[in-house]
């Protein structure tokens, strides 16, 4: 029981880091800008559910992709590592990810699958940790990373319908040094994903 909630903990630590809900408001911010609260309401929703359901099959088929195209789970570990630690690196330098670049997008609905759902929720930061949490995992276990995702797309919801209210009460400053602590954590859990997966390599306890 314990083991399971150490393994929750970890997992809630590394989505929360990596989906970064008060960062990505920002953005979501940006790409609804002027459309009306029921556009806004419509497009969160539809985003948040397709990114669910993204990393949910990801989680599903992760040790079948991994069969498929005969991937170990260190060289996995090592390179989702490296994905990890360069988004982690880009936002402690106040850049936007390389994986999640953004060009200006009219207001849409169809915005809500591209690129809210991915690759700004689900992008391959997010991906690479769910499956790095289910490449030797038990049933149970991948149940609950498919739980504490659906509980993260549920917090995101929450925070871009808030969108509007939290940035008056907190301001961009406040928003901004929040992206730089998620960036280092999101750096050091990168890196221990490496570490892992070095270890795992050459068989160090």
């Amino acid at each position: 029981m314990e083991d399971l909630l150490t393994f929750s903990l970890t997992v809630f630590t590394s989505f929360f880091a990596i989906t970064n809900p008060i960062s990505n408001m920002t953005i979501f911010l940006s790409l609804t800008d002027g459309a009306s609260k029921k556009v806004k309401k419509d497009i969160n929703k539809r985003a948040t559910i397709v990114a669910f359901i993204i990393v949910a099959l990801f989680v599903l088929l992760g040790k079948f992709i991994f069969e498929l195209f005969h991937i170990t789970i260190p060289a996995f570990k090592i390179f989702g590592g490296i994905l990890v630690f360069l988004i982690g690196f880009d936002l402690l330098q106040s850049k936007k990810s390389s994986v999640k670049h953004l060009k200006t997008v009219d207001v849409d609905e169809n915005i809500a699958i591209s690129p809210l759902a991915i690759p700004i929720i689900a992008g391959p930061g997010t991906i690479v940790t769910a499956m790095n949490s289910v490449a030797d995992a038990s049933y149970m276990q991948i149940g609950l990373v498919i739980f504490i995702f659906g509980l993260m797309c549920l917090l995101t919801y929450i925070t871009f319908r808030a969108s509007d209210f939290i940035v008056k009460v907190l301001g961009n400053n406040v928003i901004s040094v929040i992206g730089k602590i998620m960036g280092l954590i999101i750096g050091i859990i990168g890196t221990g994903m490496i570490i892992e997966g070095i270890k795992i390599s050459f068989n160090l306890s």
